[in-house]
């Protein structure tokens, strides 16, 4: 078996969304907690092996369907570097490994997880064909990263984190959406949930959901609450890089149409890569020093 295959296959590299399980102890201003860093470690490595577990799946179900993609073709499975019982032994794997791993993170989150992986189950099989529920969904397994992240660290979830945390990734799916649709217009009919879209519909909702997310983070930063909590009356210049970075990605889905993998824009972007930096970096200052 290929080892480079198998890495392509459960998408290491998309392991880098996981990265939102580690919050939770973040804002509380406890990674410098050996105890925390280790439970939200082993959480970060549950979630990922879940999630490539899905990715799997999903690129079993689809092997006819990516043929026909100009990328998608090049996958493992649709590609024919690896057999399907080569792939189906790697799903039941990771699955194992999954299971075994919840042992360490205890059972809230292992139950959060389970959901996880019921839920992307759910959407590698069906629901990924219906508008509005595919992107819902997306944004619910953030959400869920950030519940078992919290959960492992044994960290409440603030009512902010799981608002902040959901508008930005609607935001994020309806901009891959968008680049599938403009793709699609390329090649053909990729994904069947895209009948209920139109580019009218996806730019107004992604304008409207940018929106909501920069005011509800404004919110966020002048709130008595979280000033006091992080004794600090500045969170309020952090919104700089909120506003530059959503404008950014804003200009890569609509002017760019380079949105259709949100992580491949993280990898590949500087400006997005500056703006995160320097926005965990003003944080981090805030909180830690």
């Amino acid at each position: 078996m290929k080892v480079l295959a198998v890495i392509q296959l459960i998408r290491v590299h998309q392991w880098v969304k996981n990265l939102f399980v580690f919050l939770p102890a973040f804002f509380a201003v406890r990674l410098d907690d050996p105890q925390v860093l280790i439970n939200s470690l082993f959480a970060f490595l549950a979630f990922s092996v879940t999630a490539s577990s899905i990715y799997v799946i999903n690129d079993y179900l689809d092997i006819e369907k990516d043929k026909l993609h100009p990328e998608k073709k090049s996958r493992p499975l649709a590609s024919g570097a690896l057999s399907k019982p080569a792939g189906l032994s790697i799903f039941a794997v990771l699955a194992i490994i999954s299971i075994g791993l919840t042992f360490l993170i205890g059972w809230e989150a292992a139950t959060f997880l389970g959901a996880y992986f019921v839920m992307n189950l759910a959407y590698s099989f069906k629901l990924k064909e219906i508008a509005i529920i595919d992107i819902a969904i997306i944004s619910t397994g953030f959400l869920l990263r950030v519940f078992v992240g919290g959960a492992a660290a044994s960290i409440p979830v603030s009512n902010w984190l799981v608002l902040l945390t959901f508008l930005l990734a609607m935001l994020l799916a309806l901009a891959k959406r968008r680049g599938e649709m403009v793709l699609q217009t390329k090649i053909g009919k990729t994904r069947k949930s895209l009948e209920g879209y139109n580019l009218q519909f996806i730019d107004q909702a992604m304008v409207f959901m940018a929106a909501v997310t920069v005011v509800s983070y404004i919110m966020y930063t002048v709130s008595p609450e979280v000033m006091h909590r992080i004794k600090s009356d500045r969170v309020y210049l952090s919104t700089i890089f909120v506003i530059l970075g959503v404008m950014r990605y804003l200009q890569q889905t609509l002017v760019f149409h380079k949105t259709e993998s949100p992580t491949k824009v993280l990898y590949e972007d500087r400006f997005i890569q500056l703006v995160l930096i320097a926005w965990i970096g003003f944080f981090a200052a805030l909180l830690y020093i």
